[in-house]
């Protein structure tokens, strides 16, 4: 292995350096090995860096246990990952705290065409599971990657069914692959390998701890193309890795609950704050991602062309189609009408199938 791995991996266990920090350090650098032998005084003049991380780079001892770990890698043939390798995920390269190494095992091309996450709580109702499978029987034949968190609940479904029917599914773990949790799920995560895989950015010996979940679920959320919210509560670790996709401008969607059910008050709320679209099936995602074959989408089209609009709908048609998705103030904005006429016409051009509306007040041609 490259000699600089051992000192990129060595990077990731520097305390007080974070992904954003050993980003900066990389690109001003060049390589993990130069960051090491930097004066202290230079490191100490860098933006973002100073003198407590400058202090912590240089007093760091703890090679041997970067050693242990490729020999771990090369003893359980796991495929390490760094931001210049074709194989890591482009989509994570996007988000400003993408991780540095990722540790793969598995089949499955982590840069595929299409990739949805699909997440929910670990206390599903009856509802919860059979939306789940029913979503991902749906997306059967949609040649779709399906991702998922590995945990109990609507993880678990979304693995399972994905595997059922033949859709490659990842697996991201909030800790190494030298183990597996739920340990309930060690024969699921065997299966995935052959058809799917597991990733994570944690090293082997650390365990599934708390402050873990968060920071894997951001990969959750950068990873895909979109991600789907099956069912949780308001303060559900699902919301955050919902929160995360907004930030990464993932689209988001959810499946919508009763109103007074507490384990979808968190897709209810998603969904109300136009954070996420309302979905009711695969067909809705594939709609809004524009997945669908050409000729599903006749008709839609056929109403776009054909549709006699107003003056008012032709100019926000038209200024939507120059730069989509738009956000309703920038609609606002250059529109010389009133707010109430734009809301208005906007309104008619969804009816007619025209115009999306996407989660934050974004809206694109359908």
């Amino acid at each position: 292995m490259p000699e600089d791995l051992l000192y990129l991996l060595s990077l990731t266990l520097v305390p007080n350096i974070g992904e954003v920090n050993a980003s900066e350090l990389l690109s001003h650098y060049g390589s993990a090995k130069s960051i090491f032998t930097a004066r202290r005084s230079e490191l100490d003049k860098l933006p973002g860096i100073g003198t407590v991380r400058s202090q912590s780079i240089k007093t760091f001892k703890d090679f041997a246990k970067a050693e242990a770990e490729l020999k771990f890698i090369e003893k359980y043939k796991i495929t390490v990952l760094t931001r210049q390798d074709e194989r890591y995920p482009r989509k994570l390269l996007g988000c400003y705290d993408a991780p540095v190494v990722l540790y793969y095992k598995g089949s499955a091309n982590l840069n595929a065409s299409r990739i949805l996450s699909v997440i929910g709580t670990r206390n599903n109702t009856e509802y919860g599971r059979e939306m789940t499978n029913r979503l991902i029987e749906e997306l059967e034949n949609e040649q779709v990657l399906i991702v998922s968190g590995l945990a109990y609940g609507i993880d678990t479904f979304a693995h399972k069914t994905a595997l059922k029917k033949g859709n490659p599914t990842i697996g991201v773990l909030a800790h190494g692959l030298d183990r597996i949790y739920p340990a309930s799920n060690k024969s699921l995560a065997k299966e995935m390998l052959g058809n799917g895989g597991l990733l994570t950015d944690f090293m082997s010996g650390c365990k599934p701890d708390k402050q873990n979940f968060p920071k894997r679920n951001r990969i959750v959320a950068g990873i895909a193309d979109a991600t789907i919210v099956i069912e949780t509560d308001i303060n559900g670790g699902s919301m955050i890795t919902a929160e995360l996709a907004n930030s990464y401008n993932r689209d988001v969607f959810a499946f919508p609950g009763k109103a007074i059910d507490v384990k979808s008050s968190g897709c209810n709320y998603l969904i109300r704050s136009n954070k996420a679209a309302l979905i009711t099936s695969a067909k809705d995602v594939l709609e809004f991602m524009n997945w669908t074959p050409p000729s599903t989408r006749k008709a839609a089209l056929q109403k776009k062309l054909f549709a006699d609009l107003s003056p008012n709908e032709n100019y926000i048609v038209t200024m939507i189609k120059e730069k989509q998705p738009i956000h309703i103030d920038e609609i606002n904005h250059n529109c010389n009408i009133s707010s109430s006429a734009i809301a208005a016409a906007i309104l008619n051009l969804e009816l007619q199938g025209i115009v999306i509306s996407m989660p934050g007040k974004m809206y694109k041609l359908s």
